[in-house]
């Protein structure tokens, strides 16, 4: 399981808790969003980075209603690694379009979610 199952774990006390330490200003705007948003992390095992990465989009999917988020062990999807050009973990895709590469901050992924939603619309 490598570093993910630090990912797993804090999923669960998210989840049984049914809130996330996530900052306020990033809840209310989850909150606000109102149109489908998938998040696909894309890890490996080995990855330090990834489990922050994994941990972040859950949160927001935890909190936004409209919100869901993936993992993916890249050696388990060699095709959905193909397809969105996975070079280096973690990389998040937004609604299979748009994506952020390493350890990013939720203002950041958040802020992409923003844009993304903007240019579906």
């Amino acid at each position: 399981m490598g570093y993910e199952f630090a990912s797993l774990l804090t999923d669960m006390v998210d989840v049984s808790k049914g809130e996330t330490d996530l900052k306020p200003e990033t809840k209310y705007a989850l909150k606000k969003i109102d149109q489908k948003v998938h998040l696909q992390v894309f890890v490996t095992p080995t990855c330090p980075y990834c489990p922050k990465a994994v941990s972040l989009t859950h949160k927001f999917a935890i909190e936004g209603e409209s919100i869901t988020a993936d993992m993916i062990e890249v050696t388990e999807f060699p095709h959905l690694v193909n397809r969105y050009g996975v070079l280096g973990v973690p990389k998040i895709i937004i609604n299979e379009k748009f994506s952020l590469e390493g350890a990013v901050p939720e203002e950041e992924i958040l802020s992409q979610i923003t844009k993304a939603i903007h240019k579906s619309v």
